[in-house]
């Protein structure tokens, strides 16, 4: 991106910015872009399905779906996680288990065989 330094004009500034032939011309209250190559930049209703939580804010995102919301129609995007349901923004932390993998997975998969405990062993004599 290279900037064309300000020309300065009696009541008129202007400033050029190119990239890629991609011109925009910033006049007096005036700006040129070329057409049909930007993205639409809409208003979007986000919903955190986790928090269920609704968010109006502008996105260029597409989406296939719209809902009702404060009595007008939104182009609607789920979300699995925003910040209404983030543990680093709630300051809830997942505890993480303080017992052994070999512990865990007996606890898990003990009862599918393997050795026989003792009580069964006792109980059969």
């Amino acid at each position: 991106m290279s900037l064309v330094p300000q020309l300065r004009m009696p009541s008129l500034t202007i400033i050029l910015i190119c990239r890629q032939s991609t011109c925009v011309y910033i006049g007096h209250r005036e700006i040129i872009m070329r057409k049909d190559i930007h993205p639409n930049y809409q208003e979007v209703l986000f919903h955190d399905t986790n928090a269920d939580v609704f968010f109006l804010t502008r996105s260029t995102v597409k989406t296939k779906t719209t809902r009702e919301y404060e009595g007008s129609e939104y182009p609607y995007y789920p979300l699995d996680i925003s910040s209404a349901s983030h543990p680093f923004y709630t300051g809830e932390q997942r505890k993480t288990s303080t017992e052994g993998r070999v512990a865990s997975f007996n606890k898990r998969f003990g009862a599918f065989g393997g050795r026989k405990k003792a009580a069964d062993t006792d109980a059969a004599e």
